[in-house]
């Protein structure tokens, strides 16, 4: 099928920018020591840098890419860890994106695979489908011994607690308490208010209390990542066109300080919407005022001045980085700060720049790997001896709920519950030990308690 002149034009436009990234890789070779797939196989082919090249001969070849080199492009995790560690900052996270457009244009994958693919972006990024799809599933998982091997796959990365879960926020405005400082739009997205809307909900009591009037535009609900990642690129910019229509609307009838975000692979994605829309004239402006609106719940509320009345809570939290938050945004500092100072003693995991094995839709389009990456990631949680772990993205507390005894609550909730809210789902019925003695105040220095490691925003432990 021929392509519109304005994809056609889009295309010529990603495949330009697609060269200029490659070419700006000297080929160090530092990215492979953070790259989870290398890291398993050994294989160049797996590792950033051979993936550049296998682009680079893609794109300048006339032909299809071969079966080969599509496998080891859907394989990237696009964890972002190699860009931390990229001496010359390549542009990976683009550069794999246009990857997979290319892909997505000019190969042609097995039937089987086209529709899985298909049937899961359509799913998972609509929440009346997801709704649907996870109680036919719940159903049939009682019947997996006999299906296929991807189809139970698939089955076992449904939440048992879905079912549990209340109904996610209206759309509307939730008013301050007390004297209204700030208002503030707040991403209710597709998948996370299926499967955890606690976790918005938690955010809108938290901000409430801080002065912040929360609005939830109607039409504003998934981000696009999820196909801007699998090169749908068009089905991407529509959900995205959505947002951006549904906040601008409501910014006539008053300025937003900030759009908060509670799943960073979301955040990210809004972000990174000027980039998106860079080519666009409609769009090109108003993407470019909501990206720089755009923060991570734990970033808006550092910025506040974030403070807990009382002791807060007291017990031993594992804060895990997504990945999207740690190499994506480069916030690691904020949540962290943000748990102390509500009275949680927090400790970092071993490891902290490998992938859990989420990455959006990765545990579900690449089980074998993110079952590996997701069982390493629990076991070093578990080395901690915390209680409880916190995680700011919805993908990763799922993932990781398969595989740790330890219950995975999101950053949020945590700080709603050390101010005054309700105890997350996730940890009721838990056998929870609190600690006796908890020193929670960082020094006025702003230095590290004895013991202790901060992370500073470029994702360096620094003591």
């Amino acid at each position: 099928m021929a392509m519109s002149p304005v994809n056609a034009h889009a295309s010529m436009q990603g495949l330009a920018e697609a060269r200029s990234i490659i070419a700006s890789c000297s080929h160090f070779g530092f990215c492979t020591a953070t790259c989870p797939t290398y890291a398993f196989t050994h294989d160049e082919n797996e590792s950033p840098r051979g993936r550049i090249e296998l682009i680079r001969i893609m794109l300048d070849s006339a032909e299809p890419p071969t079966a080969r080199t599509v496998e080891h492009l859907d394989s990237c995790l696009s964890c972002l860890a190699c860009v931390s560690t990229c001496a010359v900052k390549v542009d990976y996270m683009h550069l794999i994106d246009h990857a997979r457009a290319h892909i997505e244009r000019t190969y042609r994958r097995v039937w089987t695979d086209r529709l899985f693919r298909r049937l899961v972006a359509e799913t998972v990024s609509n929440r009346h489908y997801l709704r649907v799809m996870l109680a036919c599933g719940l159903f049939i998982s009682r019947f997996s011994g006999v299906l296929p091997g991807r189809l139970r796959d698939l089955l076992r990365t449904i939440p048992r607690s879905v079912s549990r879960n209340q109904g996610d926020l209206k759309v509307g405005s939730y008013p301050a308490v007390g004297e209204k400082r700030y208002r503030v739009a707040l991403l209710a997205g597709c998948a996370q208010r299926v499967l955890a809307p606690e976790i918005n909900a938690a955010a809108v009591r938290l901000m409430n209390r801080l002065g912040c009037e929360v609005i939830i535009a109607r039409d504003a609900e998934c981000c696009g990542a999820l196909n801007l990642h699998l090169g749908r690129t068009a089905e991407g910019q529509c959900a995205a066109r959505k947002n951006i229509q549904a906040w601008m609307s409501e910014m006539r009838r008053g300025a937003f300080d900030a759009i908060v975000v509670t799943a960073s692979g979301c955040g990210t994605a809004i972000k990174d919407y000027g980039h998106v829309f860079q080519d666009d004239p409609q769009y090109q402006e108003s993407a470019r005022q909501i990206a720089t609106l755009t923060v991570d719940v734990s970033e808006f509320l550092d910025r506040i001045g974030f403070r807990a009345e009382g002791k807060g809570r007291r017990f031993k939290v594992a804060y895990h980085d997504a990945c999207s938050l740690r190499n994506g945004q480069r916030i690691t500092r904020q949540p962290r700060q943000l748990l102390t100072l509500a009275g949680y003693s927090v400790v970092d995991v071993p490891e902290a720049h490998f992938c859990c094995g989420s990455a959006g839709i990765y545990n579900l389009l690449q089980p074998a790997t993110a079952r590996q990456l997701g069982t390493r990631k629990a076991g070093h949680i578990e080395s901690t001896g915390a209680a409880i772990m916190a995680v700011g993205n919805v993908g990763c507390i799922a993932q990781l709920a398969r595989y740790s005894p330890i219950p995975v609550v999101h950053t949020v909730e945590l700080l709603d519950w050390a101010t005054g809210g309700p105890m997350p789902p996730s940890l009721l019925g838990k056998d929870l030990q609190e600690l006796q003695e908890v020193d929670s105040e960082v020094d006025a220095a702003g230095g590290a308690l004895p013991g202790e490691v901060i992370v500073d925003d470029t994702g360096i432990a620094v003591w």
